[in-house]
């Protein structure tokens, strides 16, 4: 087995929001192989998560894998509402990286 970021494997890997209080992380595999052992490896959690978004664990509100789609969705609470001050990112869409940077054995 060999280490690789997440974000050399993923097909797809976003962030956005999913209305003003949350952001949902997208994360798509076109490999069914990195898919499952992803998948069957037990890396993504809540704790994990919650973690890398230093964030408690109960803002994160779904965490789901479907295979019809090869890949995962995890939604969670936002620190700050979506366009309110000191909001940095209006859209959601730059909250992938600590994701993205994650080591997983493939």
């Amino acid at each position: 087995m060999a280490k690789y970021r997440l974000y050399d494997i993923a097909k797809v890997l976003r962030s956005k929001n999913s209305g003003p209080f949350e952001i949902t992380l997208d994360v798509l595999f076109d490999n069914p192989d990195y898919y499952e052992r992803i998948k069957q490896s037990g890396i993504i959690t809540r704790e994990l998560i919650a973690d890398l978004y230093q964030i408690n664990p109960d803002r994160i509100s779904h965490l789901v894998f479907y295979d019809p789609a090869m890949g995962f969705k995890i939604t969670f609470a936002r620190k700050i509402s979506s366009g309110t001050c000191f909001d940095t990112d209006v859209y959601g869409a730059q909250q992938h990286a600590p994701l993205a940077e994650l080591m997983v054995d493939i």
